[in-house]
């Protein structure tokens, strides 16, 4: 008796199942449990279960045989004297192109204009900036295409065609995984994937095709802007190989600097504001310079305890979209000096006794809770 399972529990289709029902199931199936798609340990061997439960489904004959005696088929394997591993059918037929460039290519099949690297840069803006935005600048080095070979990388530019791809830059790989045949595209690896080679290397950029270039980059910096907003200057990235195709993109990503006191949530601006008991009291205003360049007055109300807020509204950061301004929030923080002189000290002890005894505090504690109880 075998211990295989049933090929139509393994594709989880009914014995009725047509072909395009069996299709649709193995290439879910199998999408799902590739071992270059799958890093579970038993993933190689149900791919391999999946690929003859469908290659024994998918032919009439074989199907016709295998639901008649099931696995115990006269004459061994349905698949001749190679057994299923000299079984061969194209998977990218079946699974699409697009899965196996995916795998063995990295994305997308190569377009036949080729596009530089982008690149990142981070440059630090004030708080101060973020308000209003405007125009910044940065100085850096970037590459750019070398003008002694026009990015060809060759001697005096001059290139032949590949004989190896025939100047297409890309090579067709016909690859055997497991008992199924797969065909990918991939760049040429003689020419790296330009179509053209040279014999002598260009002295100025060493054969690379490109220099570096100090360069001054202008840009505007968006009113509202979050720490972590990138900028795109289109073509001012790294430019195409080989001279050919488009540059790619440079990205500017704002780092905000810290704030001598100021701290951002979103469009608010909290800060923590140390105060003596005297002031926490009796009230008092502090006032402080603020990043709109006006005075911001913090007037804190008389009886104000340690850890109550204050929000001072419209004084924070604008919207990104251009609507409002978010809100400054003060938490008042009684602040306790480390050192008392004795003057100090005696006036304390003073005004602890006319406040209320050291233990008249806890005693009316104790009093409001027996009067709830109540």
């Amino acid at each position: 008796m075998s211990d295989k399972r049933d090929y139509y529990e393994v594709l989880g289709v009914s014995k009725g199942a047509d072909d395009k029902e069996l299709k649709k199931a193995f290439r879910s199936l199998a999408r799902k449990y590739h071992p270059d798609k799958n890093d579970a340990p038993d993933a190689d061997e149900k791919f391999k279960e999946i690929q003859e439960a469908y290659a024994v489904l998918s032919d009439s004959d074989k199907r016709r045989n295998y639901d008649r005696f099931g696995h115990n088929m006269p004459g061994g394997s349905p698949f001749g004297p190679g057994g299923f591993q000299g079984f061969n059918i194209n998977l990218e037929d079946i699974l699409g192109g697009d899965f196996f460039s995916n795998i063995f290519g990295g994305g997308r099949r190569r377009s036949t204009q080729s596009q530089g690297n982008d690149i990142l840069v981070r440059h630090e803006i004030s708080l101060e900036a973020v308000l209003t935005g405007g125009k910044d600048e940065i100085e850096i080095d970037l590459p750019v295409t070398c003008k002694e070979c026009d990015g060809t990388g060759a001697k005096d530019g001059v290139t032949t065609e590949c004989s190896e791809c025939d100047g297409a830059g890309q090579v067709r790989i016909r690859q055997q995984i497991g008992p199924f045949v797969q065909d990918s595209i991939r760049p040429c690896p003689q020419c790296d994937g330009s179509g053209r080679v040279f014999a002598s290397r260009c002295k100025a950029c060493a054969g690379d095709g490109r220099q570096t270039e100090s360069q001054v980059i202008r840009f505007n910096i968006p009113p509202g802007a979050q720490d972590g907003t990138r900028l795109r200057m289109r073509g001012k990235g790294q430019p195409a190989p080989f001279g050919k195709g488009i540059p790619g993109d440079l990205f500017i990503e704002l780092i905000i600097e810290e704030h001598p006191w100021f701290e951002r949530n979103g469009m608010d601006l909290i800060m923590s504001l140390p105060l003596g008991f005297s002031d926490l009291a009796l009230g008092t205003s502090v006032t402080l310079p603020h990043i709109d360049d006006k005075k911001l007055v913090i007037k804190v109300p008389a009886g104000t305890s340690s850890g109550d807020t204050i929000t001072i509204s419209s004084r924070g950061v604008p919207s990104s979209r251009g609507i409002g301004r978010g809100d400054v929030v003060v938490l008042c923080k009684l602040h306790m000096p480390k050192k008392l002189d004795k003057s100090t000290k005696k006036s304390l002890e003073q005004l602890r006794e006319s406040l209320g005894g050291k233990g008249d505090i806890i005693d009316r504690l104790i009093e409001d809770a027996e009067e709830r109880r109540r």
